[in-house]
């Protein structure tokens, strides 16, 4: 999915109710472009993977509406966001790593 899209995904982390996702991408797109394109591709391969999850979700949806985005600067670096998703990495499960697997292969 990256690759198709000119992305790199430099850092990743699912955690119970949202995911960290460190991504670098052509300024050519927005970030609204980018967060579309993921939540729309990621929950297409979930429901065709996994057609049972979403009799299990409200409305049918995969993704809630919202994101939030941060980009990199003088105090925060590149360095320190890839930090705090690693930092967050500890608290993963195990069933948890295996979704985030199979979402972003």
């Amino acid at each position: 999915m990256a690759e198709r899209h000119e992305c790199e995904i430099e850092e990743v982390n699912v955690a119970p109710d949202h995911v960290h996702l460190f991504r670098s991408f052509p300024p050519r797109y927005s970030i609204a472009h980018v967060v579309g394109v993921l939540k729309s591709i990621s929950a297409a391969e979930v429901f065709e993977k996994f057609p049972e999850v979403k009799k299990e979700l409200w409305g049918g949806e995969f993704w809630e509406d919202g994101y939030f985005a941060r980009t990199v600067g003088d105090k925060v670096t590149a360095d320190l966001i890839k930090r705090y998703i690693k930092y967050h990495r500890d608290e993963i499960r195990a069933k948890q790593l295996l979704l985030s697997f199979l979402i972003f292969c």
